[in-house]
């Protein structure tokens, strides 16, 4: 069984960074891929970012060039540095994790899910 819990939402001026964190607990955590979705009222969960045991990431297309994942296996945590931010990156951010060695962007694609973290960018 593996937990997660994110932390790092918040309220956001357009343009701006925030940074989330997703710290994990049982199971191995380097032997994961981890992932982060958001959710925006009204729409389904979408896959934004995902990053593989061996450090290959895969972005949407929305958030590329943005958005950056990254993990600190030493830490069992894995981010998301969020730049540039917009409006329409409001959502609950959710962090996801799968056993395996592929990311993939399907939300059935992962095991385990965290409770959520709200974003909300607006001035």
């Amino acid at each position: 069984q593996v937990q997660l819990v994110e932390s790092g939402g918040g309220l956001v001026q357009p343009g701006g960074s925030l940074r989330l964190s997703c710290a994990a607990s049982g199971g191995t955590f380097s032997s994961y891929v981890m992932a982060w979705f958001r959710q925006a009222p009204g729409k389904e969960r979408e896959f934004v970012a995902g990053i593989s045991r061996s450090d290959s990431t895969y972005y949407a297309d929305s958030v590329q060039g943005r958005f950056t994942i990254s993990r600190d296996n030493a830490k069992t945590t894995v981010y998301l540095q969020m730049n540039s931010l917009k409006p329409e990156d409001t959502a609950v951010y959710y962090c996801a994790t799968r056993s395996g060695r592929f990311i993939v962007t399907a939300v059935g694609g992962y095991d385990y899910w965290g409770q959520g973290t709200q974003v909300t960018v607006s001035s």
